[in-house]
């Protein structure tokens, strides 16, 4: 069942723990920087931070709908129900009205509906269809 576990339950998570826990937390400000060769100072930031690790949880859950087990059905609709929360989150609670939010919605979405697309694209090729017998 672990393997069926949405990662990005992982990232909603973080934000809500960080948003609720400290709140007026400002997403954008940086936690530290990086000197570039350019000379230019890269700021990273704590939004920077949680969308970079939901890009990684992107790439596994892709990663994970291309797996053709009865436990893909369950693992999608568990993406689909978090989704779904978040949305509600998004849209009725204002301390996840931000676009480190958001950016994590549209990911999440992503993960849905590729998701889907990748198990039914699956699935019609592990479909077969044997001709029919010659008639006698």
């Amino acid at each position: 069942m672990l393997a069926s576990f949405p990662l990005f339950l992982i990232s909603f998570a973080i934000y809500n723990m960080i948003a609720f826990i400290t709140p007026g937390t400002a997403w954008e400000s940086p936690i530290f920087s990086v000197p570039m060769q350019s000379g230019a100072t890269w700021a990273v930031s704590a939004g920077d931070l949680l969308l970079a690790l939901s890009l990684l949880f992107l790439f596994f859950e892709m990663l994970k709908a291309t797996r053709s087990y009865r436990r893909t059905i369950v693992d999608h609709m568990l993406s689909t129900l978090v989704f779904v929360a978040a949305l509600v989150e998004f849209l009725l609670v204002k301390e996840a009205a931000t676009s480190v939010f958001a950016l994590l919605l549209i990911m999440s979405l992503v993960d849905v509906i590729g998701g889907w697309a990748v198990s039914l694209g699956s699935a019609r090729r592990d479909i077969q269809i044997h001709p029919a017998p010659p008639a006698a």
